[in-house]
């Protein structure tokens, strides 16, 4: 007879496990995903706020290559809007960009690609170097920095809230008996009831018959004489579906850097400056200098992206006395004998001075 023993291991299996790379692999291509279920995407909250990334980046001032044109930085600020990355093929004639990619990395760092590029008549895939690569990319882990995350997928949360109640609130109104009542009827034929249905249509809102209303419950019969309708829409008061969606609303609109208060229906000429400073000076202008670095580190020459000047997020106003009050202190520096490094000095102590390492 023959044992059993014949199917032991001989060696010990390993696997890979917490940290491994398996884990690594799966666990990034399942925030890929997830990144793009579009859960929120088809919010109009989520749209306005990526149309304000596409206008700001599409206008913005490029300085040290041809390559970026608006058309390219609007694409960028979608992809980067929608799914915290976006990737592009350095060609002679422009950039091409890519709809999906797969990459190697090293140290971290991406090394080469493997892109899908789109065609009218389907797509083609083709390899390239980093080097060949435009990798922008935004809300970067430590666990995967080749990879970014986009607004959406950081608030995950807050976005599927947000998506629950539109569709919650888009099915009540799309299912809901509003504007219907039902209207007691007296006992009768049904020939008649039909004719008298029929009589109440065109009539604003579904209405619903009730046969009879000669019934013994409650304490008696009720009179056939009482036609008193009774409404059948829905009580959202209690829900507090407004109070909800403004709040989702309002926290979707902060992941994408855009003050609430921008979409608020008594928004003044001030308020919405202040919105767009805020916009521009704390979330476009970073990414803008991030995009910058890697164009410079890729295209062979330093790149200037600036959005804070086309998009003219300041006050004017402001500006202007200010730009007054400099030249007249100026003249009066001037005045009193203040030139060189006497006037660099006490332009210094303001943090105005060359060399104070103020931004």
């Amino acid at each position: 007879m023959f044992g059993f023993g014949w199917f032991k291991r001989n060696k010990m299996e390993k696997r890979a496990a917490a940290s491994g790379f398996t884990a690594e692999v799966m666990s990034a291509r399942e925030s890929y995903i997830a990144g793009r279920r579009g859960v929120a995407e088809l919010t109009s909250t989520c749209q306005g706020c990526i149309s304000l990334w596409e206008g700001a980046l599409s206008i913005s001032d490029v300085d040290g290559t041809t390559l970026l044109t608006p058309s390219t930085l609007a694409m960028a600020a979608r992809s980067l809007a929608l799914r915290g990355e976006a990737v592009f093929a350095i060609r002679e004639n422009g950039l091409v960009p890519a709809a999906d990619w797969d990459l190697s990395t090293r140290d971290g760092k991406p090394k080469a690609y493997r892109l899908s590029i789109s065609e009218a008549g389907g797509g083609r895939t083709e390899t390239a170097l980093a080097a060949e690569v435009l990798h922008f990319r935004i809300g970067v882990d430590p666990v995967a920095p080749w990879a970014g995350v986009s607004p959406l997928k950081r608030a995950s949360l807050t976005t599927g809230m947000l998506q629950a109640v539109e569709s919650a609130l888009a099915e009540i109104f799309e299912n809901a008996p509003i504007g219907s009542m039902i209207v007691p009827m007296p006992e009768s034929q049904e020939v008649d009831l039909e004719k008298t249905g029929r009589g109440f249509v065109g009539k604003r809102g579904r209405i619903v018959l009730r046969e009879s209303v000669n019934v013994a419950a409650a304490g008696g019969p009720a009179p056939t004489q009482d036609w008193r309708p009774s409404d059948l829409t829905p009580d959202l008061q209690r829900a507090i579906p407004k109070e909800t969606l403004d709040a989702s609303r309002n926290a979707v609109c902060g992941s994408f850097g855009v003050l609430p208060a921008l979409f608020a229906n008594n928004a003044q000429g001030p308020l919405v400056r202040e919105a767009q400073r805020h916009l521009a000076s704390w979330t476009l202008q970073p990414i803008a200098v991030q995009m910058a670095e890697e164009c410079t580190a890729k295209l062979g020459g330093p790149v200037a992206i600036d959005v804070l000047r086309p998009v003219q997020a300041y006050d004017l106003g402001g500006r202007a006395r200010a730009l007054a009050t400099i030249v007249q202190a100026l003249v009066q520096a001037k005045e009193a004998g203040l030139e060189g490094d006497k006037l660099n000095e006490a332009l210094t102590l303001v943090n105005w001075g060359e060399g104070d390492k103020a931004a």
